[in-house]
């Protein structure tokens, strides 16, 4: 599948700085400077995250704090606790290493950290806190850690890189993954492999930092106002997200908003590709080891961005929106003016829906597509006959008496199907469709939840087709 990082033209400012092999991924990063909100970088051991962080707090002029998760005490992070003078609270005897007087903290080895320590991590990325105080200075909190066991399939394994609490996880805004050198060209591999700038210092002779503070200053002004583009596109992009059983969290449609901004401000505007960008890299799932379906990320933003930019956007939003089958189809009956839109419409219900939806869905309405009775273009009646034809294929006149198991017994839904069908009194060609939808739940084994509100969808649809002349 196409990468969308690969089509955002880099800006170049990480180079500069002699930081090699991010240049995709570039206006994610420099949109966490300008948010403030927390970055994550993910790597296998020796792909530049530790290198890349420090080297940001350089070329910005930050006091800054490097911590290693997995060997740092809570001491170590803030000093000796000692009474104060009137002895009615407590101080903390600050050394060198203390968090105290950081702008910027870089917590590495975060998937390593023992438990006692993440929970305390909590508030320091989250808040800006440890022990309730406020650590006044404080702007930036990254982090960083290898892939966590969860997640490894093959080639090293990282032992003891655990995930991380799902609550911890979703407080970070953005996760920048970084690329391994197999994913470097010919001319990033030359630079990451040239040792002559090392040891030296980041120095950009403070273009960053201005660049930085001016883009600041218009995000400022613009998130008090968010742009409706993005707030449309961050509400839908979660909906469908959700809708696919992909959870994201109602902060963290927030935090994509609050990304979108940034990235746009530092890209000279909102793209296509960009917001894609934005999205795939403000998803938590993968520090818990969880990885969601690319097919998924993929129509929820092509569905949000369209919308927000209006283009066949607003009944294919409603189109989704709809909770009904039936529904659904008479809005791309009603509505839908280009086969290329209904195509997309299709592809974008097909993997949002849970699987029995999206069978019943195409089960009702191939047919007619096949015939050429919808607004739908070759690639959605394809994407139809492929969802159809596993319930279209099932014989529908085999007795269910015949559908055993190896061991002689019924299947263990066999009952209850067969006790939604007597209940629902069906007769004629409805009867026959709902048997033969029902025998391929049976043997895809797919658990109907609802068996008799699902055939009432199906035929929902064929009378919608009946109506209109279309069946």
């Amino acid at each position: 599948m196409e990468n969308p990082s690969e089509k955002c033209a880099p800006t170049a400012r990480l180079p500069r700085l002699g930081v090699h092999g991010f240049d995709r991924l570039e206006p994610i990063i420099l949109a966490a400077l300008v948010t403030e909100d927390p970055l994550l970088l993910i790597g296998r051991s020796g792909t530049g995250k530790t290198y890349l962080l420090n080297t940001l707090s350089e070329a910005l002029g930050l006091e800054h704090r490097h911590y290693n998760a997995s060997l740092i005490s809570f001491d170590d992070l803030v000093g000796f606790p000692y009474p104060d003078d009137e002895r009615k609270g407590v101080r903390f005897l600050e050394t060198p290493a203390t968090v105290w007087g950081a702008e910027s903290v870089l917590v590495d080895e975060v998937s390593r950290c023992k438990p006692e320590h993440q929970n305390r991590l909590f508030s320091l990325i989250h808040e800006r806190r440890v022990q309730g105080i406020a650590i006044e200075g404080l702007r930036y909190r990254w982090a960083a850690m290898n892939p966590c066991s969860a997640d490894q399939d093959g080639g090293e394994a990282y032992a003891g890189s655990e995930p991380l609490d799902p609550a911890l996880g979703d407080r970070f805004a953005l996760f920048v993954t970084a690329a391994d050198w197999t994913e470097l060209d010919e001319n990033e591999r030359r630079l990451v492999a040239d040792p002559s700038g090392e040891g030296q210092l980041a120095d950009d002779g403070g273009r960053l930092r201005a660049e930085v503070e001016s883009w600041r200053e218009a995000f400022l002004t613009q998130v008090t106002n968010c742009p409706d583009i993005v707030l449309t596109y961050a509400t839908v992009a979660v909906t469908a997200l959700n809708k696919a059983e992909i959870r994201v969290s109602p902060r963290r449609s927030r935090l994509l908003a609050r990304s979108l901004v940034a990235a746009g401000i530092v890209a000279g505007g909102p793209t296509d590709e960009l917001f894609r960008l934005v999205l795939d890299c403000s998803l938590p799932h993968v520090t818990w080891g969880v990885r969601v379906r690319s097919e998924a990320v993929a129509a929820a933003h092509r569905l949000a961005w369209d919308t927000a930019t209006q283009v066949e956007g607003r009944w294919i939003h409603a189109f989704h929106g709809e909770p009904s089958l039936p529904g659904k189809l008479a809005i791309l009956l009603d509505e839908c003016r280009s086969p290329d839109a209904g195509s997309q419409a299709i592809a974008q219900l097909l993997v949002s829906e849970k699987k029995e939806r999206a069978t019943a869905f195409a089960f009702a309405v191939y047919p007619a597509a096949a015939m050429g009775k919808l607004p739908v273009g070759a690639e959605g009646v394809n994407d139809l006959a492929k969802a159809a034809t596993p319930a279209l294929s099932v014989d529908g006149k085999v007795t269910w008496q015949e559908r055993v198991s190896e061991k002689g017994t019924r299947h263990p839904e066999f009952s209850r199907l067969a006790r939604a069908l007597d209940a629902a009194k069906l007769k004629g060609g409805r009867l026959e469709r709902a048997r033969q939808f029902f025998q391929w739940s049976l043997t895809s084994k797919v658990v109907l939840e609802g068996p008799a509100a699902i055939e009432k969808e199906i035929d929902g649809c064929v009378e919608q087709l009946r109506k209109r002349g279309l069946a």
